[in-house]
C-alpha cells in the first residue's frame, strides 16, 4: 500500500531522507530513466534539490539539513507526478543540464542528453583545430542545445540552428534568449538544408530522427512522452541521416567535419555503407554511436549517399 503524503511528512525529515524514500519509490515503479539521469537514485536526487532550490552538486555536508513544511509537501507532489504520469522529469522540471549549460525545456523538444556535449566541451579536438571553427550549424536543433552549447564554446564563430517543427523552434527561440544569444545565433525553420542560404560550415553536426520504427513502438511511456517527430527516422532509423550525409558536401568547408548521432542505428549504417570509414567516437562519461567524417570523405562518397535516397 502506497503511504499517505501525510504520513511521509512527518516521518521523513531530511534531504537525504527523502532522496532515498523517492529512489525506493521509483524502483517499486519500475519507472525508466535514461532523460539526463541513469538511475532511481540519481533522479531521485536531481528532483528533490532542484524542488528545494539547491545546486546538484550540493555537498553532501548538507545532506542531512532538514526541510521545512512547505517543502516536504513540494518534494512529495513532484515524486508522486515522475510516478503517475510517466514522463522525463525534465519535464516536470522545465529543466535540463547539457554541457554544464542549463536549459528550457517542455514536450515539443526531446530532452537534451546527448554525449556530443563532450565533444562541444573538448572544442572537437582533435578532429579540428579551434582557431579554425568560424561556422558552424546545428541540423535538427530541437531545444537547442548543440547550437548554445557551441556558442559559448566558439565565441567567435557564426552558429546556425535549423528544425523544421515550429513547436521546437518555439523552445530553441526561448533558450538562445536566455543565454543572451540572439545575435549570435540565427535559428532558421527548414526542411535540414533547403532554406539556407549558400554557405559553408567547419563543423556540420546533427542529432537527428534516428530510431528505427520497430524499435520506437518497444521504448518505455518516458520516451513516448517525448515528440515522435524527435525519434522516428523511418523503418531502418536512417531516412534522415541518409539525407544529411547526401547534401553535406554543399555546406561543408574544404577542411571541415560532420558529425552526426545515430545511437543504436550505427549498425545499420554501416551496414548500408560499408565501404565508408566511419569514425565511431568515444566518450569518457559513457554514450555511443556518434560518427564523424572529415569533408574530403563526405565528398568521396558523395555519389553513394545520392544513390541510397533512390
Amino acid at each position: 500500500m502506497q503511504p499517505k503524503a501525510s504520513d511521509v511528512s512527518t516521518t521523513l525529515l531530511t534531504i537525504r531522507d527523502y532522496i532515498r524514500w523517492a529512489s525506493s519509490q521509483f524502483s517499486k515503479a519500475d519507472l525508466s530513466f535514461g532523460h539526463g539521469t541513469n538511475t532511481a537514485l540519481d533522479e531521485a536526487a536531481a528532483l528533490v534539490l532542484f524542488t528545494i532550490h539547491q545546486p546538484y552538486d550540493l555537498p553532501a555536508t548538507y545532506f542531512d539539513a532538514l526541510l521545512t513544511t512547505a517543502e516536504r509537501h513540494d518534494v512529495i507532489e513532484i515524486i508522486e507526478k515522475r510516478i503517475q504520469l510517466r514522463i522525463p522529469a525534465a519535464y516536470l522540471t522545465h529543466e535540463a543540464i547539457f554541457a554544464g549549460l542549463a536549459f528550457y525545456v517542455d514536450e515539443r523538444v526531446l530532452v537534451p542528453r546527448s554525449p556530443i556535449a563532450e565533444l562541444i566541451e573538448q572544442r572537437f579536438a582533435p578532429w579540428i583545430e579551434e582557431h579554425e571553427v568560424h561556422g558552424i550549424l546545428d541540423l535538427c536543433t530541437g531545444s537547442g542545445c548543440i547550437a548554445i552549447a557551441c556558442a559559448y564554446a566558439f565565441p567567435e564563430a557564426v552558429i546556425d540552428a535549423v528544425d523544421i517543427s515550429d513547436a521546437a523552434l518555439a523552445v530553441t527561440d526561448i533558450n538562445v534568449k536566455k543565454h543572451l544569444l540572439e545575435n549570435e545565433i540565427t535559428v532558421y525553420k527548414s526542411d535540414l538544408y533547403e532554406e539556407l542560404p549558400e554557405t559553408h560550415y567547419d563543423i556540420i553536426i546533427s542529432n537527428p530522427p534516428y530510431v528505427g520504427t520497430e524499435e520506437w513502438t518497444k521504448l518505455p511511456a518516458e520516451f513516448h512522452a517525448e515528440p515522435a517527430i524527435g525519434f522516428n527516422g523511418g523503418e531502418t532509423g536512417l531516412d534522415v541521416v541518409i539525407r544529411i550525409l547526401a547534401d553535406a558536401d554543399h555546406y561543408l568547408t574544404e577542411n571541415g567535419i560532420l558529425i552526426i548521432e545515430v545511437g543504436n542505428s550505427a549498425y545499420a549504417l554501416q551496414n548500408r555503407f560499408p565501404e565508408v570509414p566511419f569514425v565511431w567516437l568515444e566518450f569518457e562519461r559513457g554514450g555511443h554511436g556518434v560518427m564523424l567524417l572529415t569533408a574530403e570523405q563526405v565528398n568521396l562518397y558523395h555519389q553513394l549517399f545520392l544513390a541510397a535516397l533512390s
